[in-house]
């Protein structure tokens, strides 16, 4: 007999604001606990030493947590000059300390040259994987990995504060850009180091910033729901972006219900507003009893039909 799962069957993603010194793993499994979820998934790593936006996939959403991975981000990052760490950030140990002897001017220009594409090597206390293991463990034992450099865009970068050997900066960069890297990289251009002070991710894709709940928010509407008598999840629930929301530019399509059945069922079908290819969102089309129900992303096939990808399960749904 299949064990059954603890918890219940909830499908959405929540916008936490991860605290600073907790990892995303305990963050998850905290929120986890308090929405009392089956199961549960985030979509891309914070340091501990960082705060801010980590996207949780609840149940179904899960299945499309890897489109979050893939989007871009943004970060307000602290940068602090004069001081070289082996990790970039606060929490390494010492390399080097020089004078800072930097205007305005030499700032700017320095910063233009990471403006834009180009290629970063990953940093070596990064939680990129080399045959299974994290590279900040191997960076741990005094382990040495070869990295190739990536490719990553900084779509914009914004200095809001230049104080001194403090330089508070926000970037909008790609999918596996490392701020410690270019922070860290800056301070070399600059000629007298720097490393990561403060870190926060303000956005993962589209996602508003002011959509963003603590943990202790959370434990709050929980503990004033047990005390109103009031179910948590009628207080909690309605907090939840919908799964669809992890989609963002791609195109939609709609099938009737007699389509989506055949869909959950593996084959593919004909969506009569479907593009000549790529990935889609599937919805059911505005003449059914259930319109507007999402089904999950299908892919177009070479005969032109939609061919189901990532499909969510009915039985699952709230």
């Amino acid at each position: 007999m299949a064990k059954r799962r603890k918890g219940r069957p909830i499908n959405g993603i929540l916008l936490l604001d991860k605290p600073y010194e907790l990892s995303s793993n305990h963050a998850l499994q905290q929120a986890k606990r308090i929405y009392f979820a089956q199961k549960a998934g985030h979509t891309g790593a914070l340091d501990p030493l960082a705060t801010g936006m980590l996207p949780i996939c609840f149940g179904e959403a899960t299945k499309f947590s890897q489109f979050l991975l893939d989007t871009d981000k943004v970060y307000q990052v602290t940068a602090k000059l004069g001081i070289r760490t082996t990790t970039s950030d606060a929490d390494g140990e010492v390399v080097s300390e020089k004078p800072v002897n930097i205007d305005e001017a030499q700032l700017m220009s320095a910063l233009e040259h990471f403006r834009g594409d180009s290629k970063q090597v990953p940093s070596m206390y990064s939680a990129l994987k080399h045959q299974g293991q994290p590279l900040y463990k191997y960076a741990r034992e005094g382990i040495e990995v070869p990295r190739e450099a990536r490719d990553i865009t900084v779509f914009r970068l914004d200095v809001l504060r230049f104080e001194g050997d403090e330089v508070e900066m926000e970037i909008h960069c790609s999918k596996g850009t490392y701020i410690r890297t270019i922070v860290d990289d800056l301070g070399e251009a600059l000629g007298c180091g720097a490393h990561v002070a403060q870190l926060r991710r303000v956005a993962v894709g589209q996602y508003p910033r002011d959509k963003m709940l603590t943990l202790d928010q959370l434990n709050v509407l929980l503990e004033q729901a047990r005390e109103d008598g009031i179910t948590p999840s009628e207080v909690l629930d309605p907090l939840l972006m919908p799964m669809e929301t992890a989609l963002v530019g791609i195109a939609k399509v709609e099938v009737d219900a007699m389509s989506a059945s055949y869909l959950r069922h593996g084959n593919p079908v004909k969506a009569a507003n479907a593009p000549a290819n790529g990935t889609v969102q599937i919805f059911i089309d505005g003449d059914e009893a259930n319109a507007g129900e999402f089904i999950g992303v299908g892919e177009i096939n070479d005969d032109g039909l939609v061919a189901p990808k990532r499909i969510v399960v009915k039985e699952q749904q709230q």
